[in-house]
């Protein structure tokens, strides 16, 4: 049985917990940026939690994280 690939753009913007919750970086934050207010880019920059729905899609895609 061969090696599974790990999925190059997921690596790049998914890591995970020692508890097995997925992290990912907030999208909206790279262009169009005077509209928005401080607060709401300065939240932005912080890291999140993806949903729980999609949590097994992504440990799917990165199946030796």
């Amino acid at each position: 049985m061969p090696k599974m690939k790990t999925h190059t753009g997921a690596k790049k913007r998914f890591s995970f917990t020692k508890g097995g919750k997925v992290k990912i970086n907030h999208s909206l934050k790279n262009h169009f940026l005077a509209h928005k207010t401080t607060k709401r880019k300065r939240n932005l920059r912080k890291r999140g939690y993806a949903d729980a729905t999609n949590e097994a899609a992504v440990k799917r895609l990165m199946p030796y994280a």
